[in-house]
């Protein structure tokens, strides 16, 4: 239905008939919509807001790409309208530990450090999830991609508290990592301080 966003409609009708899709048995066809879905959220997330409980219920599936597409989505979702991504925590945390898919894994810590940099409370609850990613998949292919993601979360409404663990988690590797590791760790450490 999609082929790399080219020719997507974006219209309520397509979206519907992709949550369908999403909803059916055929695990390809979960797959495709999903992918097609993440597209939507990401050129119009005003289309995929209301079907927020559909991707979540989709977290539960068992095939990885669908649940990265759908963490995708409502990633998109938790910049625009985050109470409705609140009952997606859950399934995050599931995709986050996931040793099957390095790209359901980022595409959870995407989303806990969206959710995360809502408010203090979504901080709070979501930081010591990213502060164990971080430590087990330290180095990992995806690690770069979620210091890109930390250095958001970094500037979000996170609270003083998660703050100033933040900035006690990553000094060691501003001060002694290499390459983009330490730049990345230094930003985010600033970011966090309050001094970027």
């Amino acid at each position: 239905m999609a082929d790399e966003g080219q020719n997507l409609r974006m219209d309520k009708e397509t979206r519907d008939a992709l949550v369908e899709q999403l909803e059916g048995t055929n695990r390809r066809q979960r797959q495709r919509a999903s992918h097609a879905l993440a597209i939507m959220a990401r050129e119009n997330v005003g289309l995929v807001i209301d079907i927020a409980p559909t991707l979540i219920d989709a977290l539960s599936l068992p095939e990885a790409q669908t649940r990265w597409e759908c963490l995708d989505a409502l990633s998109e979702i938790a910049a625009e309208d985050p109470e409705e991504v609140l009952e997606a925590f859950a399934g995050a945390e599931e995709s986050l530990f996931d040793d099957t898919s390095a790209s359901a894994r980022l595409s959870a810590f995407r989303f806990l450090t969206r959710y995360g940099a809502i408010a203090p409370e979504c901080a709070a609850e979501a930081w010591p999830l990213i502060s164990e990613a971080l430590q087990c998949y330290h180095g990992d292919p995806e690690y770069r991609e979620m210091l890109i993601c930390l250095k958001e979360f970094a500037r979000g409404e996170i609270g003083s508290n998660v703050k100033e663990q933040l900035v006690a988690k990553m000094a060691f590797d501003s001060k002694n990592g290499r390459g983009f590791i330490r730049a990345y760790s230094t930003e985010i450490c600033s970011i966090a301080a309050g001094e970027a």
